[in-house]
Formats: C-alpha cells, structure tokens, sequence
C-alpha cells in the first residue's frame, strides 16, 4: 500500500479539493463579502488539506467545508474591525454570476449583494449558520459540528439572522422586473430628471456609494426619496456625458458596468422590491471593481 503523501494520492486529494470548491467558494464568498478575502480563505483550505491525514478523512467535501467556513468566520471576525475604519460606506465585492448562477450552493440565496450588505450588520457566526442553511441547505446538526455549538443554539442562529433580513428587506422582485426598473432608472439618471426618479424611488431609499476614500464617491448614505433625487440629478450632468454603460450579471441580478475612457468608474447594483427601488448602490472602489471586471473578461 502506498504511503499517504505519494503521487497518487496527492491526485486524489487534488480531485477531492477541486470537487469541493466551488461550494468552499461560495461559503467563504457570503460569510466574508468579498471575493479576494474569500479566494484566500480556499487557498488557506488546500494547504491545510495537504497538511491533513487524509486516511482519516471519510467525507473529503464535509471536512473541507468544516476548515473553510471556521477559517472565514476567523477572518470575518479580524476584518469587521477593519471595516469600522473603512472610508466611506462599504459594499460588499460584487461577483459575476453568469456561469455559476448558484455560486457553488444548493440555491442562489444570501447571494444578492443586498443581502450581503446587510448580513453584514449580523456576528460573523450568526451569517454563517444562515449561509450554511439557507445556501447550502445544511442539516441544523452538520452545521452545529461546524460552528462548535448546540443544535438548538444553530437554530437560533438561523431564526435570527432570518427576524433580521425579513425586518430590514422586503421581498425583491422577479429578475425580468428588476431588469425593467433598472433600464428606468438608468434613463432617469444619465438625463437628471427629477421627476422620473422620484417615479421609481421608494420614500426611504437609500443610496451608498463605495469609493474606498480612492474614488470621489459619497462618504456617507443618501436617504429619501427626494434628498437621492436631487442628488442623482446634481451629478448627472458631470457623471453620464464622458461614460459607456455595459449592462452585466452581478450577484445573480442584472447590473450596469460604467466606464469612462475605456476603464471601470462604477459597477451600479439596486435593491427592487414591489414598491419601486429600495437601495442604490454604488461599487467604485477600484480594488472591488478590478476583480469583478477581470472575471467578465477572462
């Protein structure tokens, strides 16, 4: 029988990692936010999976889960203080979506970037039993195993984080609708017409604006319906005239990529719910954008 680090078996331990990554992926993607945090994180898991006794491994994909979404938490838990100190207001990295529309998961939940943005606002553990169970549709038992924690505590982990996106959000729209609105409020944007942004908006509509304190975005959130009006307006006539707009995927829901000159200024993501759009926003941070637009090119 061949010892545990010959050739073969690190090909085997290489099938068993690459199976299982494009859900380690989507794990530490949703717990995290961000896309290079969540690339460094599976890096992080494949040089612990070689590290790993893999004869004592019986479910490759389980134990691999297990390190990825302990490791994410860690970070989650370091970088929300980064994120306090953050310029600005921060977004989470938007993904293309186009050729893994689920993102590694059983569904394509807490994938929207609107839900990001606000499980953000949960513990990194809450987001990540929620991530686990509603993405991955994990038993309350596996996820227990994973967070350390009781089945009963897993499941009031889920209920919370759940009270907190259904009272912070409301039900979006189809993805045909959403389309729709977007392409409205597109027009109304680029021409500054105060009345047919005010159509679209909702009354407590927030705008956020994430510039990294690189670019000059918006350091705070606009919000109201007639104080993002006016202020969609007022810039409007510096922002569209020199810019191309390039109608993408983001996170599952259709985006606009602006660029000027031939480089990505803004990726722009919005939040629809029956009512009219909920939440603008603004990814300009060019470490955020880079990624997002080298992944549609590649």
């Amino acid at each position: 029988m061949r010892a545990g680090n010959e050739p073969d078996s690190l090909d085997r331990a290489t099938r068993d990692f690459m199976g299982a990554r494009p859900q380690l992926f989507g794990i530490a993607y949703r717990v995290l936010g961000s896309a290079v945090e969540a690339e460094d994180i599976v890096q992080e898991a494949w040089l612990r999976w070689q590290k790993t006794d893999r004869a004592r491994i019986h479910e490759p994909a389980a134990f691999l889960a297990t390190v990825t979404a302990r490791l994410a938490i860690n970070l989650a838990q370091s970088a929300r203080v980064r994120r306090e100190s953050y310029t600005g207001s921060w977004l989470p990295e938007p993904v293309d979506t186009s050729a893994d529309p689920q993102l590694g998961a059983e569904r394509a939940e807490a994938l929207d970037l609107a839900v990001l943005f606000l499980l953000e606002k949960l513990n990194p553990v809450e987001r990540a039993a929620y991530v686990l169970r509603e993405a991955f549709d994990y038993p309350y038992k596996r996820i227990a195993d994973i967070l350390e924690t009781s089945e009963a505590n897993t499941r009031q982990l889920v209920s919370r984080a759940r009270k907190h996106l259904s009272a912070e959000r409301r039900e979006p729209v189809s993805s045909d609708a959403h389309r729709r609105l977007l392409e409205v409020f597109l027009a109304a944007a680029q021409t500054g017409s105060l009345s047919a942004l005010e159509d679209v908006l909702t009354a407590d509509v927030v705008s956020h604006s994430d510039g990294g304190g690189v670019r000059g975005a918006s350091r705070i959130p606009v919000i109201g319906r007639p104080q993002v009006s006016r202020y969609l307006a007022a810039f409007a006539p510096r922002f569209w005239p020199r810019a191309d707009v390039r109608w993408v995927e983001a996170n599952g829901r259709p985006a606009v990529l602006v660029s000027a000159e031939g480089t990505a200024v803004a990726l722009l993501s919005v939040d629809v719910s029956a009512r009219g759009i909920e939440h603008i926003m603004w990814v300009m941070n060019p470490a955020k954008l880079s990624p997002y637009v080298a992944s549609l090119d590649g």
